[in-house]
C-alpha cells in the first residue's frame, strides 16, 4: 500500500504584511483623554490611530465638515449640468447656452466664496 500524502490549507487568520508587535503605553488625565477623543472624532478616525498619526507626522488632517460636503455636493450636480449644457448647445446653438452658462458660473463663483469662508 502506498501512502497518500494530502495537502491542508493552514487554518486561521492569514498572516498581515505589516504586523504592529510592539505596545507602548501613556497614560492620560481624563481631561486630556477627553480632548484627544474629539480631536479624533472631528479628524474622523479612532483615539489611537489619531495618537499615532500625531506621533509619527505632527499632524492630522481634518476631514470636511457636513456643510463643506453639502458644497462639494453641490459643485459636482453643477458639473453635470455642465455636461448637459455643452450637449444641448449643438441642438439650441450657443447664445442660449451662454446664457446658462453664465448662469452657473455666477452660482459656482458664490459657492467657492462660501467654501472659502466655510474655512
Amino acid at each position: 500500500m502506498e501512502k497518500v500524502s494530502t495537502l491542508k490549507k493552514q487554518a486561521g487568520r492569514p498572516v498581515k504584511a505589516i504586523k504592529k508587535e510592539i505596545r507602548a503605553s501613556i497614560r492620560f488625565t481624563k481631561a486630556e483623554y477627553f480632548i484627544i477623543r474629539n480631536k479624533a472624532s472631528k479628524a474622523g478616525i479612532k483615539a489611537s490611530a489619531y495618537i499615532r498619526e500625531i506621533a509619527i507626522n505632527g499632524e492630522v488632517k481634518i476631514r470636511l465638515t457636513e456643510e463643506e460636503r453639502q458644497f462639494v455636493r453641490q459643485i459636482v450636480g453643477m458639473s453635470n449640468n455642465f455636461n448637459q449644457l455643452t450637449k444641448n448647445s449643438y441642438k439650441e446653438g450657443m447664445l442660449t447656452t451662454v446664457f446658462h452658462f453664465e448662469a452657473y458660473r455666477n452660482r459656482l463663483d458664490d459657492l467657492l466664496k462660501k467654501f472659502d469662508y466655510a474655512k
